[in-house]
């Protein structure tokens, strides 16, 4: 009985499935060729913008290697019309440059971030956004890990050092 079962369930199975196929809507077509997948390290500095509220890495093409201060300075500059156009905002103010980036200097063993403007009344999406582009750049030049706590001083004094939060 047990056989005759299975049998059925087959071929219902398979009858049901020969009824569906045809008016499943998808037409056979010719192969479709591309060009060849990029391969390699990507290219550009990366700075992490706002999209809806949420940090996201956004690489920009530069011709030279860039220091961690000079991808901030283009953090601070806010995004070009074709990321605006994208959507994507920045709350970093654009007074933020110049800043100097040191390794080491912090009991943490992190990095700090030296600007001459008030950072204790940058926004949370603004130090996250600082804090997170120049371990992305740090790391790229090799003096910083990943996980590389970042402080960030101003004319007003100190933010608590903090690590990337996305990583």
């Amino acid at each position: 009985m047990n056989g005759r079962r299975t049998g059925r369930a087959l071929l219902a199975g398979g009858l049901l499935l020969a009824l569906l196929t045809p008016g499943c809507g998808v037409r056979p077509s010719e192969v479709i060729r591309g060009r060849p997948a990029v391969s390699g390290p990507a290219q550009g500095t990366g700075l992490y913008l706002l999209a809806r509220g949420e940090l996201v890495l956004v690489l920009r093409p530069v011709k030279v290697d860039s220091s961690p201060a000079d991808t901030l300075a283009l953090l601070a500059a806010g995004p070009e019309e074709n990321e605006r156009r994208q959507g994507f905002t920045s709350d970093v103010p654009a007074g933020l440059d110049p800043v100097t980036v040191t390794s080491g200097a912090d009991p943490a063993g992190g990095l700090t971030v030296r600007t001459t403007t008030a950072v204790r009344t940058l926004s949370a999406d603004a130090a996250d956004q600082i804090i997170c582009t120049v371990v992305d750049a740090a790391q790229e030049d090799g003096f910083a890990d990943s996980s590389a706590p970042v402080t960030i001083v101003g004319s007003d004094g100190a933010r608590p050092p903090r690590p990337c939060p996305i990583r």
